[in-house]
Order: C-alpha cells, then structure tokens, then sequence
C-alpha cells in the first residue's frame, strides 16, 4: 500500500496521556536535569502547576508521531515552536496533515500539531523523504 495517498491528506491522531514517569524518564534519558521536570515542588515555585516535558522529548514524539504513521517515510528535518507547556496529567493529542508528499529529488513536507486542553503545546512542520 503506498503510503503517500491524496484522498488521505489527514494522518490519524495519537492521544498519549502524560505520566510523570513519561516526563521524568524523557528528561533523564535527553540528559535534562533542570528541575522543572522531575521535581514538582520546583516547577509550582516558578509557577507551573506541575512538572513538564522539555524540548527534546516534544520533539522526539513529534518524530515519532510521524513515523508510526508514514513508516516509509525517512525524516530530513523538524521545525518545531512550542507553545503552552504539557504537564504530568495532560493528555497530548497529536494530528498531522500532509502539506507536500514527497516527490522525485523534492522532499514532502507534513504540519504536525500537539494540543493539550490549554491549547497548542507544539506546531510545526516535518520534512520527510520516502
């Protein structure tokens, strides 16, 4: 089955519900030790209501989001802003569209989003190749 279809422009969302372990894990694995995500008493002080994923986990499930649904597809690039933060508890929905399939020496390009109940944890666009 190709994986690159224009009746299917929408890939499937991903719920991924937010653990501390998830946060905590992530951050230690990326090499983060900034207390704001393992350490909940310190993210309360500088006024998150609780610990938060880091830059680098958003960006690797954005990755992954993609991948899990364009296994074909090989990523050549993440261009990512974030937005609110995604806290222990949260629920991250991911949804992505396919804005440019790749072509013959033209990479394809899909936006991705991540919102959580506040709104926008992340968007962006990744470019990919198959």
């Amino acid at each position: 089955m190709p994986v690159w279809r224009p009746d299917l422009p929408e890939l499937d969302p991903w719920e991924l519900p937010v653990t501390p372990t998830l946060i905590i894990s992530t951050a230690l694995a990326t090499r983060d030790f900034q207390d704001v995500h393992h350490d909940r008493d310190a993210a309360v002080r500088r006024g998150g209501k609780d610990i938060f994923l880091n830059i680098l986990t958003t960006t690797g499930l954005v990755q992954r989001y993609v991948t899990d649904r364009l296994p074909d597809a090989d990523v050549r690039g993440i261009a990512i802003r974030l937005g609110t933060p995604c806290f222990a508890g949260d629920t991250l929905t991911f949804t992505g569209t396919i804005v440019a399939p790749p072509l013959p020496g033209a990479p394809g390009r899909i936006a991705v989003a991540g919102r959580t109940a506040a709104g926008a944890h992340v968007t962006g666009t990744v470019t990919v190749t198959s």
